[in-house]
């Protein structure tokens, strides 16, 4: 006989599966940065370090659809009537701004996020979900940068160049560390260092 004890961490309902259909919806005609691999495969990335982490199904959620407003113009009233409250207020609260980005506003947007993380007000759940984003992101970077070296910043597209994202990256690192101490922000910290250590091999 199956017990409460016995059941995962997070239970996964049809909701989850719905989030997964309605994310691929939203995102069919977008890909990771200069690649053509489909942008679901990051959604379903950070759910799965989500749940890693010890999320519940409604983090999960918001993994998955994290980038709904930032990238695809999805409303907080929608995401709200789709999957409740608790989700809408996850995916804004990991949402980098919306509408048009560019390189120009790019510093400013960065800061704005990490002092929005390094704040009272930001929920465990999008301390959760952000660090996973943000793990995913780095990895991506650092596996780039290994295949392709520098020049990478500029063929695929990136609104900040290696200084830049390594400032992001260290401050990102070192807010998500202290607020949410956890496997993934551990995980975070060491590819973190690992991609300071490629983009400057003569730093300490």
């Amino acid at each position: 006989m199956t017990t409460e004890r016995d059941l995962p961490t997070a239970v996964l309902t049809a909701r989850f599966s719905e989030a997964v259909r309605w994310a691929s919806h939203l995102h069919a005609d977008q890909c990771r940065k200069g690649t053509h691999i489909a942008y679901v495969s990051h959604l379903l990335a950070v759910a799965s370090l989500v749940l890693e982490d010890g999320g519940n199904e409604e983090e999960a959620i918001a993994g998955v659809l994290h980038d709904a407003i930032e990238d695809r113009g999805a409303s907080e009233a929608e995401i709200r009537a789709r999957f409740g409250s608790p989700v809408a207020e996850i995916v804004v609260e990991c949402t980098d701004g919306d509408g048009p980005r560019d390189a120009s506003d790019w510093k400013q947007r960065k800061q704005a996020y990490l002092d929005h993380l390094a704040g009272d007000g930001v929920s465990d759940g999008a301390l959760r979900v952000s660090a996973a984003d943000k793990l995913h992101n780095a990895r991506s970077i650092l596996s780039d940068l290994r295949e392709h070296g520098p020049g990478m910043w500029e063929a695929k597209g990136f609104h900040a160049g290696a200084t830049e994202q390594r400032w992001y990256y260290e401050q990102l690192a070192a807010v998500l560390c202290t607020k949410h101490d956890s496997v993934v922000t551990r995980e975070l910290r060491r590819v973190v260092d690992e991609l300071m250590a490629e983009i400057d091999p003569e730093s300490p």
